[in-house]
């Protein structure tokens, strides 16, 4: 008898999540000098992770032999000022990943239903299959969020609806007001989430606390690992009402986020003059990026995260002309995209050499 005979059926057909490929992996594999090698795949910061959290996560590892705070008290008052909220209407992750983990073991079971966009971020999806539920999926409209759609998706069975924006893989996003008026409109046996992990790179993010002071039944997701740097420490956020934070709370595992990324996340939400940055430079490289792919005679998704959709053709011959010239990106065949690859934006001298690299691997 083997494993597999043994396990629960639903995992048999699980599918796995594929990242995007490390720069030493494809250095192995290719036979590359990994410094000659720029990865532009998963959304990551092109400008490091900010110095005063680098500062504070060297200092807390001067300590690595106590465990961490399992409260992660200081970073829930340091978020709690930021919002005005509660302490008690936050919830940390290990990375916001876990936190729609946590949605899924506290809501999420046997014959409910999880409505969502197509495409959207993976990890909704595999999250709803992991607990035995099914995935609603509603495509995009102009490679948009159609709201109105997603709430005629909802019947009696759902239990979360789940909206990103600027939503991954597009890089489009709704509008405060759609957003607000979605959530308003919810059937009260739905709890909606708000994946806002990109928000940080709009001008003018959607203020969705309104709802929380109105007891709408939401829970929002937020992230250091883009705007902040810190993709390697993973630590996420998520507010909500204190109800539903306790909620998530008994089903989280104790010491879940580490002392090293709870100090860096504190101390970077103090670096705002690293964050302004990073966002007016991320502006800055969406244009470029859009004007050199328009002058190579590509169409791109108009985007206001951190990457960029564009059509070259054949997505995954692509992927790997690039690879070999040592820029990697990422193929979203798995998104139903295949026409497609995403790119994160980087600094002005990664993504000159992006649009160099491209005009040579689509011809």
């Amino acid at each position: 008898m083997n494993y597999e005979s043994l396990v629960k059926p639903a995992v048999r057909t699980q599918p796995v999540y594929e990242p995007g490929k490390p720069i030493e992996y494809v250095a192995r594999e290719l036979g590359l000098d990994p410094a000659g090698i720029i990865k532009l795949a998963s959304n990551e910061n092109p400008f490091g992770p900010s110095p005063r959290a680098v500062a504070a996560a060297k200092r807390a590892l001067e300590e690595g032999e106590l465990y961490p705070d399992g409260g992660c008290f200081a970073l829930r008052q340091k978020l709690a000022q930021r919002w005005g909220l509660g302490a008690d209407q936050f919830i940390i992750g290990n990375g916001s990943n876990e936190i729609i983990e946590l949605l899924g073991h506290a809501f999420v079971g046997a014959g409910d239903e999880v409505v969502m966009g197509a495409p959207a971020f993976v990890v909704y999806k595999l999250v709803t299959l992991l607990f035995g539920a099914k995935a609603v999926e509603v495509p995009l409209v102009n490679h948009r969020h159609d709201l109105a759609r997603i709430a005629a998706a909802i019947t009696p069975r759902t239990k979360l609806v789940f909206v990103c924006s600027p939503n991954n893989p597009t890089g489009t996003a709704n509008t405060e007001a759609e957003l607000l008026a979605f959530a308003r409109a919810l059937p009260e046996h739905v709890v909606g989430v708000f994946d806002e992990a990109y928000a940080e790179f709009l001008e003018k993010a959607p203020d969705l606390r309104p709802l929380l002071t109105e007891g709408r039944k939401v829970v929002c997701l937020r992230t250091f690992s883009k705007i902040y740097g810190l993709a390697s420490l993973r630590v996420g956020y998520g507010y909500g009402s204190a109800e539903v934070c306790a909620l998530l709370n008994r089903v989280r595992q104790p010491f879940n986020v580490n002392a090293i990324a709870q100090a860096a996340a504190v101390a970077a939400l103090d670096d705002d003059e690293f964050a302004g940055r990073c966002a007016r430079e991320n502006r800055a490289g969406l244009v470029q990026l859009e004007a050199g792919c328009r002058k190579l005679g590509l169409e791109t998704v108009p985007s206001v995260a951190n990457f960029m959709l564009v059509k070259v053709g054949d997505g995954g011959r692509v992927f790997e002309a690039l690879q070999r010239r040592g820029v990697i990106v990422r193929p979203v065949k798995s998104y139903g995209m295949p026409e497609w690859v995403r790119v994160t934006v980087g600094t002005r001298e990664q993504n000159e050499r992006l649009l160099g690299e491209l005009e040579a691997a689509i011809r």
